[in-house]
């Protein structure tokens, strides 16, 4: 079994790293107190190929690995998560279109999203259905002008900023074979979007409610087939479950790389603290636990890129298991930091506060147990 990145795998991560230390990291407080990301940050990443990290190379993506995308994504969440997990929502809306959307669909639209000319959203959660997502209540009649749309979609990171929504909505009976799915363009009559949310963390992204209101979508913005939609929904899931999950870990590293210089810095009782032997146990308890999570994280990449059958399972124990390591390192690094950690200007406050939400996104924990346990019961 070997562990080693390739050199075409190493580049990738040092390509995105570089990009997030230059363009995001130093302005991600600033975008955080703004509560939003400046719409030119996108085609610079598409640029890069970051529009369609796993979009097939054939419809003008980049066509990479799993893998290969939790190594942009946790590159990127070391200058910060907030950015790098609403890069990751585009590329789940991308690859939906690439992998079920018409021919003539997706020539029409996966252009401009590729190019993050249009910025996309994924609009599954209702103010009534969270993990319970196939009670969604969000109808779309069929009328001779299209799709008569309405209900309200809750917690959408990028709702009143995005281009576009990927929107799951009920067109036929109840649960998950009423499902299908739409796509709403920006300044369609009938979308409209609540106020912003204010959150603990992630502030930088913005968040509403999307609502549509007798919103006429045209027959042709059908992705797919009718009925279909809940599966298109939750093919996306595993793969974002683990760019979260490398969301957390890049975060994580950052956090604990800015406590070992800080420690080395800090003095008490005449010695840097990071010479007590205590404070070293915690350090290297941080660093086992980071390391664990990055090979099971990987790990996890593999089995989806192989279509291994337990690919399901293992990117549920990966995202449980790494989301709640990083969140675990972020908040022992404020500890080391003292009362220092607890201030804005030292950085560590806000991974503490963006970490905490991706132990509840792309699938609450709890769920990524209950779906450890249903693999396990049915083996």
């Amino acid at each position: 079994m070997d562990f080693a990145l390739t050199e075409e795998q190493t580049a990738i991560f040092d390509m995105a790293h570089a990009f997030g230390q230059e363009h995001i990291a130093p302005h991600a407080r600033e975008w955080e107190a703004q509560g939003t990301i400046p719409k030119e940050l996108w085609p610079q990443l598409a640029e890069l190929g970051f529009g369609g990290l796993y979009v097939s190379e054939q419809a003008g993506g980049s066509g990479l690995s799993r893998l290969d995308a939790t190594l942009v994504f946790e590159a990127l969440s070391m200058a910060c998560p907030s950015v790098a997990a609403f890069l990751s929502i585009h590329n789940m809306c991308a690859r939906m279109l690439d992998s079920f959307a018409s021919d003539e669909m997706k020539a029409r639209i996966l252009p401009k999203a590729l190019t993050m000319e249009t910025v996309l959203s994924y609009c599954l959660t209702e103010p009534g259905s969270g993990s319970d997502a196939a009670a969604l209540k969000t109808r779309a009649e069929k009328t001779n002008e299209g799709f008569k749309l309405n209900g309200t979609k809750a917690f959408i990171s990028g709702g009143g900023y995005s281009d576009a929504y990927v929107v799951m909505c009920r067109t036929g009976e109840d649960g998950p074979k009423g499902i299908s799915t739409l796509y709403v363009e920006d300044g369609t009559p009938g979308l409209s979007f609540g106020g912003l949310e204010d959150k603990m963390g992630w502030k930088s992204q913005p968040t509403r409610q999307v609502q549509f209101d007798d919103c006429t979508v045209p027959h042709d913005m059908l992705v797919g087939e009718e009925g279909q939609g809940f599966k298109y929904a939750m093919a996306g899931l595993d793969g974002g479950r683990l760019n979260i999950s490398a969301c957390s870990l890049g975060a994580a590293q950052t956090a604990l790389n800015m406590t070992l210089q800080y420690m080395s810095e800090r003095k008490a009782f005449g010695k840097s603290i990071d010479q007590f032997q205590a404070l070293q146990f915690r350090l290297a308890d941080m660093e086992i636990e980071l390391q664990a999570a990055r090979t099971f994280l990987r790990q996890a990449a593999w089995k989806l890129d192989t279509k291994a059958p337990d690919a399901t399972k293992f990117c549920a124990m990966a995202k449980k298991f790494v989301t709640e390591a990083g969140s675990k390192t972020v908040d022992q690094c404020l500890q080391l930091h003292g009362g220092y950690g607890y201030l804005a200007d030292y950085g560590i406050e806000k991974l503490v506060r963006d970490l905490r939400v991706h132990q509840i996104l792309e699938g609450t924990n709890e769920i990524m147990r209950l779906i450890t346990a249903r693999h396990m019961l049915a083996n």
